[in-house]
């Protein structure tokens, strides 16, 4: 039996609160946009598997806290520029939870898509596939 107080529900609807979350629409709308940062959170499998929306930058969310805090080994300087970040998943959960997570590290640039991945594929957003 499980003792959490709280299932990935409500933490995504408590980092909706946080976290400005976009419709595809909007987001086919900022894609391409200068100063604005598509970032694919998933994992590299998903990306091989189901491919990429060209232009994205692949951060894997289990390192995305250590490659956006300029101190950590692992910084990458994308994080370190004046951008509008716009976070993706496959489905909305994860880009919402990390989202989250970089507005309270002090990023306030921050966008996420509803429906992620899932819903830019639906929409007939531009994707590449692996070569």
């Amino acid at each position: 039996m499980s003792n959490i107080t709280k299932g990935i529900y409500q933490l995504v609807e408590e980092a909706n609160q946080i976290v400005d979350e976009i419709t595809v629409c909007e987001a086919l709308d900022l894609y391409q946009q200068e100063g604005v940062q598509f970032v694919d959170i998933r994992d590299i499998r998903e990306l091989d598997r189901e491919g990429r929306i060209p232009g994205a930058y692949h951060c894997p969310r289990d390192m995305l806290e250590f490659w956006i805090d300029p101190e950590s080994p692992y910084a990458k300087g994308i994080f370190q520029k004046d951008l509008t970040f716009v976070l993706f998943c496959a489905g909305g959960l994860r880009s919402a939870l990390a989202g989250r997570a970089i507005v309270e590290m002090g990023l306030s640039k921050v966008k996420h898509i509803h429906g992620g991945f899932g819903a830019w594929r639906e929409a007939d957003g531009a994707i590449q596939m692996k070569d």
